[in-house]
């Protein structure tokens, strides 16, 4: 497909879902918000489980249960005391009927719980973070967003070392400089209009923090798709690839700065 054409698909849906994530952070109740959050769950774990191959009965008891995750954080619960548990029996007792042969048992179950334990587990930070105020998701996004693109443009132009080739050839390690900067950069000017009461050395060190962490949640998922042997997460936003693919980054900052935010 023609890079002109891929681009445009890329603005297009960018128009399209920006306003509508907007106004889900910022002007209907957070619930809607909490919501959103478990869709893309599902969505991203439908991915994860597609990539492996997942058995559909495994497949649907994983995403169930990270439907859970939010459920319970909606009623204030602690979801890990409860869950874990719980989802670990669930899913392997639905390995254990499904197929009375155990051999390859820890194979068809892993992807399972790791698909778990990686996407809803640490999207369900967000939640955590809108409830101390729709400023902070904007502050995420903010920096994931400057700190992939500044990644993307200062590798393109100045990257020579490659960063993890073995994962991601096209990673370099300017551009991971180039993250962590846009990371700061970007806080220092989100922090200004969304978060005025953040000292500058915190916002400095929150920039530069969500920076280094999305590069690792970017490298994350491209070892998974490396390990299954797929370009892509998958297809479903035209331009993009998948859900997963999007989310790599802030799925991975998201609770970093909730716990920079805690310690404020």
């Amino acid at each position: 497909m023609p890079v002109r054409s891929e681009n445009a698909k890329r603005l297009i849906v960018a128009a399209s879902v920006l306003p509508v994530f907007y106004l889900a952070v910022t002007k209907f109740p957070p619930v809607l918000f909490l919501i959103l959050l478990a869709a893309v769950s599902v969505l991203a774990q439908i991915e994860f489980y597609s990539m492996y191959k997942t058995k559909k009965p495994l497949a649907f008891i994983g995403a169930l249960c990270g439907v859970s995750v939010f459920v319970t954080a909606f009623y204030h619960q602690p979801a890990t005391y409860y869950l874990l548990p719980i989802a670990f029996m669930l899913i392997s007792s639905t390995r254990l009927f499904l197929i009375r042969d155990p051999a390859f048992s820890l194979k068809d179950i892993s992807p399972v719980i790791i698909g778990f334990l990686y996407i809803p587990n640490l999207l369900l930070a967000q939640w955590y973070l809108r409830l101390q105020g729709y400023e902070w998701i904007l502050f995420l996004y903010g920096c994931v967003w400057a700190s992939d693109s500044a990644a993307y443009y200062i590798g393109k132009r100045m990257g020579k070392k490659k960063l993890y080739k073995e994962v991601s050839p096209n990673k370099t390690v300017e551009g991971a400089f180039g993250s962590i900067a846009g990371g700061i950069l970007s806080a220092l000017l989100l922090g200004k209009l969304l978060l005025n009461a953040i000292p500058v050395h915190v916002l400095m060190l929150a920039g530069a923090a969500v920076g280094a962490i999305t590069i690792v949640g970017d490298l994350v998922e491209s070892m998974f798709k490396r390990d299954a042997g797929v370009k892509d997460s998958g297809s479903f936003i035209p331009g993009h690839g998948g859900i997963l693919d999007k989310i790599d980054g802030v799925l991975f900052a998201g609770p970093v700065l909730y716990w920079i935010a805690l310690a404020l």
